[in-house]
């Protein structure tokens, strides 16, 4: 056995294929035994049945996730570990958007830090800890962002039942500093950013380029944007040149952003409207109403692996009462952000609705998140967000 550490995790025979290829998760069923009694949030390594080193991670005996892959190379896992990794994380968001106000500066697994997302909103940060040893290091990492980014405030939006499964509170509030709502630009537009009341982390970063798309295909269409949150996508309708832009969503707190939002940026020609989509479409479609674009933003469908099929059912009858009410030759932007919906499997889901519609599909453009959302090959869970954007006959 290795004797870097003594407390270890020894996985079943051929268990370790699919984190020798990079997957950080050992899931509980998948350990044959444990040497060292380690303890929930110790780090441990993670041995082959062979007893080959696969790296070291954080363990919690309490989660299906039962150890989260920190290392390949054996580091030790301390300050400097968190300052490297972070200062990597830092970097890549200083390549690909120089300048931003707004950007997802850590992205989890993605950025080689499992159960770790941080935001950033001009001088202000939103963290969440979704792993149980990550959340005990919350105040190193604070420490750490304190010394590297000299933030104003650093927030905690701990509110994602995924604390649950790791059987952590739920929590929200400031760790550090003193916080008031700020203005952030996206693709030229100004949205105000509440950090701690507004959705996730305070606004949804990984549609910026998909927001940026819409406006791009916008030009003298009237759009209909289904699940306008805050107006993102509304707003760089209208700015597109869209002739008309209504905005649907059930929450006043969000329909009231969209709205001052649009007032902020001068735009008249977006209008917002609280209803329940499903309805709505039914209603528009009842009234003879059709649009040139219609958006489908909806929030995730589904939460876990058993609630697919009836994701799956919602997804295609969402794209089938969008497709009564676009116009021949119109466009459709669509979007799921669930990882437990496969690419091929939503857009098997989009044709089926459009198919049962009577309306061929032609796929112009199909994206994820941006690049400060990064992606593993090995981690499919880490491209959670489809976007596909076609032209509908």
């Amino acid at each position: 056995m290795s004797q870097h550490l003594a407390k270890q995790i020894i996985l079943k025979k051929n268990e370790d294929r699919r984190i020798v290829q990079g997957h950080p998760w050992v899931f509980s069923n998948e350990i044959r035994e444990m040497h060292g009694a380690p303890q929930i949030g110790d780090v441990v390594e993670v041995l082959t049945a062979g007893g080959l080193t696969v790296g070291n991670g954080f363990f919690n005996s309490h989660s299906l996730i039962a150890v989260r892959i920190l290392s390949t190379s054996m580091e030790e896992i301390d300050e400097a570990f968190f300052r490297g990794r972070l200062e990597q994380a830092f970097e890549l968001r200083r390549r690909v958007y120089p300048g931003a106000n707004s950007v997802r500066l850590v992205h989890g697994e993605a950025d080689f830090l499992p159960g770790l997302i941080i935001d950033r909103f001009n001088d202000l940060l939103a963290i969440q800890t979704l792993s149980y040893a990550m959340d005990a290091r919350l105040e190193l990492l604070c420490n750490l962002l304190e010394e590297m980014l000299h933030p104003a405030a650093i927030v905690e939006r701990n509110e994602t039942q995924l604390r649950t499964l790791e059987e952590l509170p739920l929590e929200k509030g400031v760790l550090r500093g003193t916080v008031s709502p700020t203005i952030v630009t996206e693709n030229d537009i100004r949205y105000e950013v509440d950090v701690l009341g507004g959705q996730k982390t305070g606004f949804f970063l990984d549609q910026r380029e998909n927001r940026a798309l819409v406006g791009r295909w916008s030009r003298g269409a009237t759009v209909l944007d289904c699940f306008s949150n805050e107006g993102g996508f509304s707003l760089n309708a209208a700015r597109g040149g869209a002739v008309t832009v209504l905005g649907i969503d059930s929450s006043e707190l969000a329909l009231a952003a969209a709205s001052a939002n649009a007032a902020r940026n001068g735009i008249a020609t977006a209008a917002f409207e609280r209803a329940d989509v499903f309805e709505k479409l039914a209603a528009l479609h009842g009234e003879g109403k059709s649009f040139d674009l219609i958006v489908l933003d909806p929030p995730s469908f589904t939460r876990n692996r058993k609630t697919v099929p009836a994701a799956r059912q919602g997804y295609r009858d969402l794209h089938s009462r969008a497709f009564r009410v676009l116009a021949p030759g119109g466009l459709l932007a669509t979007a799921s952000c669930s990882h437990h919906i496969e690419p091929g499997v939503f857009l098997d889901d989009v044709d089926a609705a459009a198919r049962r519609s009577g309306r061929r599909l032609q796929l112009l453009e199909w994206r994820g998140a941006p690049p400060d959302h990064p992606t593993l090959p090995a981690v499919p869970e880490t491209g959670y967000l489809k976007f596909g954007l076609f032209r509908v006959l």
